[in-house]
C-alpha cells in the first residue's frame, strides 16, 4: 500500500497563486459553497494578495438547513440524494452563481471522516460542481488517509477546478 501524498500548505498557496492568475487573466470572479471543506478554499484564495479582483464571496453552508436558506438547495434533492451527491452540489453551485453574481462557482460536500461514511458514501468522497451560466459540471472523488488529508485533497482539486474554468 502506497503512502497518501497530502498537500502541504505550499502547495495550496502555489495552487491559490495559480487559480487567481488564471481568474484575473480571464476577468473573472468566483464565488464559492463549501461544505466538509469548511472555507479553507476561501481562505487559500483570499491568503492571495490581490485576491478582491477576483474572489467575490464564499458560502460555508455545512448544514442541510444552511444548504437549503443560503443557497436554495431543494428538500426534495437532499432527502433523495443526500447531502454528499452530485445533485446537491450542483444545486449547491447554481445558488451560489445566482446569489453572488460571480462568473463562475464551486461547489463541495464530502465525507471527511473519520465518522460519517456508508457503503453508498465511503469516508473520503468529494462531491465537486463547477457552475457558470448555462453550465453546471459534477465530479466525484475518493481521497484517503485521515481527515486532514481528505480535507487538503479536496481543497487543491477545488482550487484546480476553479483555475480550469476560466476558459471558454
Amino acid at each position: 500500500m502506497s503512502a497518501v501524498s497530502v498537500p502541504t500548505d505550499a502547495d495550496l498557496a502555489r495552487l491559490a497563486r495559480h487559480a487567481g492568475e488564471q481568474l484575473r487573466a480571464a476577468g473573472r470572479k468566483v464565488a464559492l459553497a463549501e461544505s466538509c471543506t469548511g472555507g479553507w478554499v476561501a481562505k487559500a484564495l483570499t491568503d492571495v494578495a490581490g485576491s478582491s479582483q477576483w474572489f467575490e464571496r464564499g458560502y460555508v453552508t455545512y448544514s442541510n438547513e444552511s444548504k437549503q436558506q443560503a443557497l436554495g438547495v431543494r428538500a426534495a434533492t437532499l432527502a433523495q440524494h443526500g447531502a454528499v451527491s452530485a445533485p446537491v452540489v450542483a444545486e449547491m453551485a447554481a445558488g451560489a452563481l445566482a446569489a453572488s453574481g460571480a462568473d463562475v462557482a464551486v461547489a463541495i460536500s464530502g465525507v471527511a471522516g473519520p465518522d460519517g461514511g456508508s457503503t453508498a458514501r465511503p469516508v473520503g468522497l468529494v462531491c465537486f460542481a463547477m457552475a457558470r451560466a448555462g453550465e453546471t459540471r459534477t465530479e466525484e472523488r475518493r481521497f484517503g488517509g485521515d481527515r486532514e488529508a481528505v480535507r487538503r485533497a479536496a481543497v487543491a482539486h477545488a482550487l484546480a477546478l476553479i483555475a480550469g474554468a476560466t476558459g471558454a
